[in-house]
């Protein structure tokens, strides 16, 4: 997971630096020795922004010294112990326990989904830490599964990362532009400002179990105005995985607060289930929001704000009643958090993460495709503040007027423009190298952990919804594992153009699930075809790659 070396340095005069375990908004995280104590410490270490003014760049210090002064204040073997806070040159650096062991997200990444028991343990654990935290008055606002450590040889559950975390009765801390956690697991109160309360951590928690049975955060969309919409207002569809533990992802996914399950309770129904299989009902007098719960295979398309004014379906006979939000006021809730968030600088590049497929190999996305989708990574955001990032080709868009001879932009920040011999030209990481195989073309990340294909060739009968059809049916055969394989008919910059996705098993058994993006499309006689595979818990960046591919693909004149 580390990089080893990078100019070793010791801290405060006794941490001495050693690898680079991991990289978050807010800093990086080392492996070091306490060589005081002669023992293995983790630095988080604040990345500094050149860009930010003096005020700016104290409010982050700040920020850094008010998650260590939190945490510090916590007993308990489910939250990280924080050891020291030191600077160097105006720096914060916090020294915390090393867990050896990754995250939740890494465990999901590797070996995908966890059954219903092993996700119960975490649940029970992390509602302890969580009962601790907030009875002293500390949120920790980012609940996610990177934000859950494993520890090797023990399986204990470790919350770390309070890099949001807020002190009841201390003013909130705001970076510049930036919305304060991870959207697909923000509660729906604190995405309308409306207030933040332990409860926005139970649901949070509620989505985290929902991704540790699935795979996938049920409010995962291809934009950031969908998981606005999906969070505030859709019908909430927890995972088919989700059955045993139901009640207390129901509980937990109540949209409003003062209704929701608190952590004592969410905690006694968990335990119960891992004593005797099933899980209790919720408490008499409960009447959970609609929660829909689909069979097996695909999602259905989030509704966009047009659509979303069909009514709702009726209960089904003899269920408890449910409370829905007007549609037209959904809908606006919505819109007015995309405008909140967009005047807040906040770039969707900045949030989301996003897609091995052509002739070969793939994975499908919990989106729909015909959705606008934006495209980005946090540590690869591009273009100012507020902007949009790259438009899938899956979603609804205005033709390129210069078509593919021409790409849509320039690489983005941490890309790189490709000039391939073999007569294309697009944007791919700066750290993927070319590996040709036969009429395919590959840009391999280091690991191959992400795999971008482009393969251009002559067109067939039927066009690309053809291909892409006898592709997903041959899946089963060049796939090992396929499943969950979708087509769609689209269009690409005005032509047509078709998407396949799907999940397989990987090559070998240490590869691991993955999941594939593919987009096909005819353009002046030739038929495209560009895929990205990549871990099923990798599928955000993966996406991502995906996007900035196909937008700034193009033929080389």
């Amino acid at each position: 997971m580390g990089t080893e070396g990078e100019d070793a340095r010791v801290i405060a005069g006794r941490y001495r630096l050693q690898t680079r375990l991991g990289r978050g908004g807010m800093g990086v995280v080392w492996r070091a020795t306490d060589e005081l104590l002669g023992r293995h410490v983790a630095v988080k270490e604040l990345t500094l922004d050149e860009t930010l003014s003096a005020d700016e760049t104290l409010r982050q210090r700040d920020r850094t010294l008010r998650e260590a002064r939190a945490v510090a204040q916590l007993r308990h073997p489910h939250i990280i112990v924080v050891h020291d806070v030191v600077e160097r040159d105006e720096r914060p650096y916090i020294v915390m326990e090393l867990i050896d062991g990754g995250s939740l997200a890494d465990r999901i990444a590797t070996h995908g989904p966890l059954d219903a028991a092993e996700a119960a343990r975490i649940g029970i654990g992390l509602l302890s830490a969580l009962r601790t935290a907030h009875a002293a008055g500390v949120l920790h606002r980012d609940i996610k599964p990177a934000n859950v450590l494993l520890e090797a040889g023990t399986g204990r559950v470790v919350l770390t990362d309070f890099g949001i975390a807020q002190v009841a009765g201390a003013t909130t801390l705001t970076e510049t532009g930036s919305f304060v956690g991870s959207p697909e697991y923000t509660a729906p109160e604190r995405m309308s400002g409306a207030r933040t309360g332990p409860e926005s951590d139970l649901w949070s928690l509620g989505a985290l179990l929902c991704t540790a049975l699935s795979g996938e955060s049920p409010f995962r969309r291809d934009s950031l105005g969908g998981i606005l919409h999906a969070v505030v207002f859709d019908d909430i569809r927890p995972p088919a995985q989700a059955a045993p533990l139901l009640p207390v992802v129901r509980g937990l996914l109540e949209r409003d607060p003062d209704r929701r399950l608190d952590a004592e309770q969410a905690e006694r129904m968990l335990r119960a289930f891992r004593d005797t299989g099933r899980t209790p009902a919720l408490p008499v007098g409960y009447t959970p929001t609609q929660l829909n719960v689909p069979r097996r295979g695909p999602v259905p398309p989030a509704p966009t704000p047009d659509s979303s004014r069909t009514p709702a379906p009726a209960p089904a006979p003899g269920s408890a009643p449910v409370r829905t939000m007007h549609s037209t006021r959904g809908v606006l809730v919505a819109a007015l958090l995309v405008a909140a968030m967009a005047g807040a600088g906040v770039s969707a590049a900045a949030l989301l993460m996003k897609g091995d497929g052509g002739g070969g190999g793939g994975t499908p996305t919990s989106s729909a495709p015909g959705t606008p989708v934006t495209s980005a990574n946090p540590s690869r955001s591009s273009g100012s503040p507020g902007s949009s990032g790259t438009s899938s080709p899956t979603g609804s868009r205005t033709p390129s007027p210069t078509g593919a001879s021409a790409p849509k932009s320039s690489a983005p920040s941490g890309y790189r423009t490709a000039e391939d011999p073999a007569g294309f030209a697009l944007a791919v990481p700066e750290d993927f190298t070319r590996k040709p195989q036969g009429e395919r073309v590959f840009y391999v990340s280091p690991g191959q952990t992400f795999r971008l294909g482009i393969k251009v060739t002559d067109p067939e009968p039927g066009g690309p919804l053809a291909v892409m059809r006898r592709a997903d049916a041959d899946g089963p055969s060049t796939n090992p594992g396929y499943h969950d394989g979708r087509v769609t008919e689209t269009r690409h910059r005005g032509h047509p153009a078709a998407l396949w996705e799907f999940t397989w098993n990987g090559y070998t058994a240490a590869e691991g699930p993955r999941h594939t993006y593919d987009l096909c499309w005819e353009e002046d006689g030739q038929l495209y075809d560009v895929w990205v595979s990549a871990p099923v818990g990798k599928v955000r960046e993966a996406k991502e790659y995906f996007d900035v591919a196909v937008d700034t693909f193009a033929k080389r004149v």
